[in-house]
């Protein structure tokens, strides 16, 4: 990777669905992902971009997700992913488990993102006209889940004409490692470079912010 391939000023965190439900021992999806966290050192590692990000100074966005009682009983065409949230009453608005886990919680001056309901962030909330607003055009997209509101966030992030960083170590998958290991092929497809948060911390500081 090339750190010049990030250009100084312009680039943005993305985190998405950094919740109690999804990182708190007590969450309710907790335990879906536990083994592959621990394999992966998923939340260490958003902990490191996050601190990186801070100390870099550049922008960072963070992307909730939450249903209110009429999402969970209203909703006509319902997908199997909502199912599974909407079955297990997940992300419920105002909860403890919709709540950012407090080792992720925004800080201030952060960019708090209209909640999402649906798996891609860009097209369903604020997130691109945030960006814009803060003159980011390279954007790291860290956070749950890979297989899907991270890589779909991410592909179109990549086809709105952002430069897109994915990561081997700030997300995990559904369906454990050999859904992961797919997952990891495909970002290079999807995305402009796929690297670990240390790598990444690394490139933005040889390029500058």
């Amino acid at each position: 990777m090339n750190a010049l391939s990030y250009e100084r000023g312009r680039i943005g965190l993305l985190l998405i669905d950094t919740v109690n439900d999804v990182f708190s021992e007590d969450g309710k999806a907790y335990r879906v992902y536990r083994e592959e966290f621990e394999r992966i050192g998923t939340l260490e590692n958003l902990k490191t971009l996050l601190a990186g990000a801070r100390e870099q100074g550049f922008p960072v966005f963070h992307a909730p997700m939450s249903y209110t009682e009429s999402d969970y009983t209203t909703w006509k065409h319902i997908s199997g992913v909502h199912h599974e949230m909407f079955d297990n009453r997940l992300f419920v608005a105002g909860s403890w488990g919709a709540d950012f886990h407090p080792d992720l919680a925004p800080a201030d001056g952060e960019i708090v993102i209209a909640p999402h309901k649906n798996i891609d962030v860009l097209a369903n909330t604020d997130l691109e006209v945030q960006m814009r607003q803060h003159d980011v055009e390279y954007i790291a997209v860290a956070g749950m889940v890979g297989t899907m509101c991270v890589e779909s966030t991410a592909r179109s992030c990549m086809e709105h004409g952002f430069h897109v960083t994915t990561f081997t170590d700030a997300t995990a998958a559904f369906g454990g490692r050999p859904a992961y290991d797919a997952m990891i092929l495909r970002y290079p497809l999807i995305s402009h470079a796929t690297l670990s948060a240390e790598e990444f911390l690394s490139a933005t500081k040889a390029a500058g912010t």
